[in-house]
């Protein structure tokens, strides 16, 4: 595999290569392609490992010797099961540091940060993050929609209400914990996202993404892109929203492509995670394209855990499309399409309809179906997924089964670039804070 930032070619006779099967993650388990053509294989330079639960308890202990957090009564927010960062192995080593530093797990709570999302389980989240969940402390699961939750605090220059969770409002310390990851339309992913939107409030979550639309040029904003922070209006009011109540601790992640921790960066403030952000974008920008036809993994679950999740390697995979040409993109979605308030959006008809209704009152994963949208109307999307066909359809795409797929790519005889783990690839240009 790749390490440069130029994508690798293969320079042998089509029938050598016919020989060697490309293989691409697809939900819990690989698919295998091979292909007629030597493609350009765009993937990650993998960051090298760093970190291990030793190393880890040293950073936090050197930490709290410095800092003196007040852990009268913190708060640990994590991620749900779409956002993995090495819980079941490092969680435990954060709470008996946290003990150790003086917090009483009697007093210390655990928030998932579901945003929107649907709440986990409690078998999905055992696997998630292990014996921790067992407790103490006690866990909590978010609910956006739950208004007595929140107190509020104002509102962002933007409009955006600013509600924080009772407990977030209360408690003496807050320390986050997540995996660092380019977001389509916030730039990254992690870090101050953990706080809001993942335990936000409904219609604030619904204010902020709302300014993915930009209502005057009647279009996406042309600054919500992968890995932009700088120019991001919506990622310019998340860093306005954390001003009110930013973590006292945050511990960011940088994974390599399996999902495997490489690095826990602890420290606090927009700088350290402006930091992280530029490690984790080191190892994922690409140059190359645009090609007549791209084959493209999520990266396997959790990234293909569902429609809503598989759409962001989609967004990143088809920006390495030409106008008109082909995507194939493999996308498990076990658990569905993962939202009721996606699908609806492609009944009203066209783009432009769906742009006014958002325009008038953003709800849902509006944005996502506008972004979904735009890129069947630029390009042909086929889907390999356990999704039914009528839902693929819907979105604008083609059902795809996976002999079909195959033989697609091998009767192709364009340029042609393989993403194994298109949720990490984003281009060159659009790939650093």
């Amino acid at each position: 595999m790749r390490r440069g930032k130029r994508p690798l070619k293969f320079d042998m006779e089509p029938h050598w290569f016919m020989a060697m099967a490309l293989t691409l993650p697809y939900g819990t388990t690989t698919l295998a392609f091979d292909g007629a053509l030597s493609p350009d294989i765009l993937a990650v330079r993998e960051p090298l490992p760093v970190i291990d639960p030793q190393r880890f308890r040293e950073r936090l202990d050197r930490f709290f010797a410095t800092e003196r957090l007040n852990l009268g009564q913190p708060v640990v927010v994590v991620a749900d099961q779409t956002r993995l960062c090495g819980y079941p192995q490092y969680l435990p080593v954060l709470l008996d540091a946290l003990a150790a530093a003086g917090a009483r797990m009697a007093r210390l709570r655990v928030h998932i940060a579901y945003g929107t999302h649907m709440p986990q389980d409690e078998v999905q989240c055992r696997q998630a993050y292990g014996t921790a969940y067992t407790g103490p402390p006690a866990w909590v699961h978010h609910n956006c929609a739950d208004r007595t939750a929140f107190v509020d605090l104002g509102t962002t220059r933007r409009g955006t209400p600013v509600r924080l969770h009772r407990d977030i409002a209360a408690a003496t310390s807050i320390i986050t914990f997540g995996a660092i990851s380019h977001h389509y339309f916030a730039g990254f992913g992690g870090g101050r996202k953990l706080i809001f939107p993942g335990l936000g409030e409904k219609t604030a979550i619904h204010a902020n993404h709302g300014l993915f639309l930009d209502r005057a040029g009647r279009c996406l904003s042309a600054g919500c892109q992968p890995g932009r922070l700088a120019g991001n209006p919506l990622a310019e009011d998340l860093a306005a929203y954390e001003t009110f109540r930013p973590a006292d601790l945050a511990i960011h992640g940088i994974l390599d492509s399996h999902g495997q921790v490489c690095d826990l960066r602890v420290g606090r403030g927009a700088d350290h995670f402006l930091s992280a952000c530029t490690q984790h974008a080191q190892g994922c920008t690409v140059s190359g394209g645009p090609y007549d036809l791209v084959l493209a993994g999520c990266g396997g679950f959790p990234k293909d855990i569902n429609l809503i999740q598989s759409h962001k390697a989609i967004h990143h995979a088809a920006a390495f499309v030409r106008d008109g040409g082909r995507l194939i993109v493999l996308a498990h979605c076990g658990g569905g399409v993962g939202s009721d308030t996606f699908l609806p959006w492609f009944a009203l008809g066209s783009w432009e309809a769906a742009f006014d209704r958002l325009s008038a009152n953003y709800v849902g994963n509006g944005g996502t179906a506008l972004a979904m949208m735009a890129k069947t109307r630029r390009i042909r999307i086929g889907l390999v997924t356990t999704l039914a066909p009528h839902v693929v359809t819907t979105i604008g795409c083609d059902p795809l089964c996976v002999e079909k797929a195959r033989t697609e790519v091998l009767a192709h005889r364009g340029s042609l670039a393989v993403i194994p783990n298109a949720s990490r690839i984003v281009p060159e240009e659009s790939a650093t804070p």
